[in-house]
């Protein structure tokens, strides 16, 4: 854009007021009234929303941990340990997998999270975890001191 004269140069707001606009029109596209009309009453209440959004992704993500800490905390009792021997049973053995993904085998693949947590529990177990000590080994997992007896 070229302009003739400095006073046509200070009187053009130039097309980046008008984008920025738009832009803020088009988050408060949804609103009703003046929400969506009125730059200054738009601009406001977008900003409110973009801050209400943020906090509600952090939220989310908090519910969920929460979420899965409930769901292991019931599995573990239903298979007669406790949430801190499973984690540490696991991390004895590399196996590395994070709350989420427990969880859904909890769920989804019963079986499977049930030799998991035999296996942590036999591992805590040889560890010498005092926790643990009152809990049989379980059968179904083949440690040190069978692979003796059976040979």
């Amino acid at each position: 854009m070229v302009f003739l004269t400095a006073q046509l140069f200070v009187r053009s707001r130039g097309p980046d007021e008008f984008w920025r606009k738009r832009q803020i029109f088009k988050l408060a596209a949804h609103y009703i009234g003046r929400k969506r009309n009125c730059y200054s009453i738009a601009i406001k209440n977008v900003h409110r929303a973009l801050l209400k959004s943020t906090k509600g992704r952090q939220l989310k993500k908090e519910d969920m941990k929460e979420l899965w800490e409930t769901r292991l905390t019931a599995a573990t009792i239903q298979h007669g340990i406790n949430l801190k021997i499973l984690l540490e049973g696991l991390t004895r053995c590399n196996i590395l997998l994070n709350r989420k993904s427990l969880t859904a085998l909890a769920i989804w693949e019963p079986r499977t999270f049930k030799c998991l947590s035999d296996i942590a529990c036999a591992k805590t177990k040889l560890g010498g975890v005092k926790q643990v000590a009152n809990n049989p080994m379980p059968e179904t997992v083949v440690v040190k001191g069978l692979i003796d007896e059976i040979d």
